[in-house]
């Protein structure tokens, strides 16, 4: 099924955007950063987020092959549900309380954003008011993630996104290469976490859900980066 929100075609130049996607830095893919790169560049999209679980020194490597593709950013696992953050200058790490990893991510000045908030097979095990109680401190909820096989997960979250007037995030969660681009958003260009602010306020989303088959790339990746650490 595709998704699909039209932009105001009064508005100037823009650029597709992937804001969710993982390299061989995570443990469950094994996608290379020059196979993201030449990806981006063949697939037209304009920036991406490379959102490695836990670690940025794959963002960080990309950044500097690609600075003007490469938005340095982080998938941080709380002691709760998974947190999304964008232009971030110090790498947080996993199992923290969620109020505590948000805190730090303003101190950074960095764009926040939550990871399929209501999809309770993948990392949101948010207790009863914690999201609510880190409304002050988003500035965007992953409205539509590409790995929600059942679509009431989005839909919730487009919801809780609407009831909180923070912006709509979308992703592919790309952890194989033709998951790349899969969803995008459609905006102004931007390079810095006030500029994304801005960007989204006026973006169009069209995305499309992964067949529930991808999930083996991430199965598979997973047993591979194992022995590779043996």
């Amino acid at each position: 099924m595709l998704y699909f929100i039209p932009m105001d075609t009064n508005k100037t130049e823009t650029i597709l955007a992937e804001f969710h996607c993982h390299s061989n830095y995570s443990p469950d893919s094994l996608v290379t950063l020059e196979q993201i790169i030449n990806t981006c560049r063949n697939k037209g999209i304009g920036k991406i987020a490379i959102t490695d679980h836990g670690r940025t020194a794959g963002a960080l490597k990309a950044h500097e092959m690609a600075p003007d593709l490469v938005v340095v950013s982080e998938e941080i696992l709380t002691s709760e549900g998974e947190i999304l953050a964008y232009f971030i200058s110090e790498e947080i790490p996993d199992f923290l309380p969620p109020l505590e990893v948000v805190k730090m991510l303003q101190d950074q000045g960095a764009f926040i954003s939550v990871a399929h908030p209501f999809d309770p097979w993948r990392g949101s095990g948010w207790k009863p008011g914690t999201l609510e109680k880190m409304v002050p401190f988003l500035d965007g909820v992953e409205a539509f993630n590409a790995r929600c096989f059942d679509p009431t997960f989005n839909e919730k979250a487009g919801a809780f996104a609407n009831q909180h007037a923070l912006s709509w995030m979308v992703g592919s969660d790309a952890h194989s290469i033709p998951e790349i681009g899969r969803a995008v958003l459609q905006l102004p260009d931007f390079n810095s976490a006030e500029e994304l602010r801005q960007a989204v306020k006026t973006a169009a989303f069209s995305g499309e859900l992964s067949s529930k088959m991808v999930r083996l790339h991430s199965t598979v990746a997973k047993v591979v980066n194992k022995f590779r650490r043996k």
